[in-house]
């Protein structure tokens, strides 16, 4: 990757301060709103769809590791009308990261990286497909930390300065620069980190109201949280212990945050966006299974948003028949009928598209079904890196 203008690094090592976006662009798009936050193996395309037809304002994708990304191309493809980052180097070339047109203006790609370099050179490749590039902080799994990223970094400014000043200098100035920290082990160290990050020209940046140490059963800290807030002038979002519609509002009141982010809530049950209150558990996990379903979502994502919803439910649970039957489905159309929906759901995005253009778009390549992802993969050094 070719940089377009220096590093945050001055020849003398001094941190310059680099210029943000305009504070009324950041403040418009983080002002008020209600966000689901980045999760692994949940925020995948039917998760966040479901979520803004509830009502979420911006959406995370889950955390993608760049050294993982590097190694796909930007595929058009017009049978689903998705943009598919595919992974070519592998035989299988499984798609890392599906989109679609309509939910740019909302959707925010989290990374996992340790690198500035490598940061931009994945965030240049979806830059046209997103309206944030976020940067994980604060995830302190094995998933992330392994690779130098998630809270490995909270104990890195230098390494902070240089991804985020690298992004803000080199990226469209549509595209909003972010991250998402965690506490520290004292409120003046987060303080510090935070005003370390807005320093960067960072449109925003999220704060997990939780110690690195601490889990999800553990009470987040909103009192903790609202002192980094009152430290800092770029818009931040709050995040931690959202459970329900009103905790949204909240939030951002008893922390003065900008906005406000849900996790598990959302996970649970994505109806939690709804201004008129949650939906039954099950009427909200058959809307999820509709999507996946009608998308041809991979069965094994499928099975997974399913069980993490089973085991909520009181009502239900993974030890139950259904939970069983779920665990042994070979197949979306077993997973239909298993949730008494009609099998005819699967592939139903294709068919309304096919059915209302008639055409298919220009695009670098074409994957038509699951089956050929293969083909596209042996077919790698023909596909146009955008």
């Amino acid at each position: 990757v070719t940089l377009t203008t220096p590093l945050a690094h001055t020849p003398c090592g001094i941190l310059e301060r680099v210029l943000p976006q305009p504070q009324n662009m950041a403040a418009e798009f983080y002002t008020g709103k209600n966000i689901l936050a980045p999760m692994v193996r949940v925020c995948t395309m039917p998760t966040r769809i479901l979520a803004a037809e509830y009502g979420a304002d911006i959406v995370y994708s889950e955390e993608i590791i760049d050294r993982r990304l590097l190694m796909c191309k930007r595929v058009e493809n017009p049978t689903w009308g998705t943009i598919d980052y595919v992974d070519t180097e592998s035989q299988s070339g499984n798609i890392i990261f599906r989109t679609f047109p309509e939910e740019r203006d909302r959707l925010v790609l989290q990374l996992g990286t340790g690198d500035a370099a490598r940061a931009l050179q994945c965030a240049m490749l979806v830059a046209k497909d997103v309206s944030a590039i976020d940067i994980n902080m604060g995830c302190p799994l094995k998933f992330s930390t392994s690779s130098g990223a998630g809270s490995a970094l909270l104990k890195k400014p230098e390494t902070i300065r240089d991804i985020l000043t690298t992004l803000r200098r080199n990226l469209p100035s549509d595209v909003h620069v972010t991250c998402k920290i965690r506490l520290m082990a004292t409120v003046e160290e987060t303080v510090d980190l935070a005003r370390t990050i807005e320093a960067c020209g960072v449109s925003a940046f999220a704060v997990h109201g939780r110690y690195v140490s601490q889990r999800p059963r553990d009470p987040a800290h909103w009192d903790l949280v609202k002192q980094v807030v009152g430290s800092v002038s770029c818009p931040v979002i709050a995040n931690g212990d959202v459970f329900e519609y009103a905790d949204f509002e909240k939030l951002r009141s008893e922390t003065g945050a900008a906005g406000a982010m849900c996790a598990r809530g959302a996970m649970w049950n994505q109806s939690i966006f709804r201004k008129e209150g949650l939906l039954q558990p099950r009427e909200n996990l058959n809307a999820l299974l509709t999507k996946c379903l009608e998308w041809r979502h991979p069965l094994k994502n499928t099975k997974y948003l399913l069980r993490e919803m089973l085991i909520k439910d009181k009502d239900s649970g993974l030890e139950t028949e259904e939970g069983r039957a779920l665990n042994k489905s070979e197949t979306l159309q077993d997973v239909a009928k298993l949730f008494n929906l009609q099998e005819s759901l699967v592939g139903a995005k294709e068919r309304q598209l096919v059915a209302a253009t008639g055409l298919k778009r220009p695009c670098d390549a074409t994957i038509h079904d699951e089956e050929q992802i293969e083909e596209v993969s042996r077919q790698r050094s023909s596909l146009r890196v955008e």
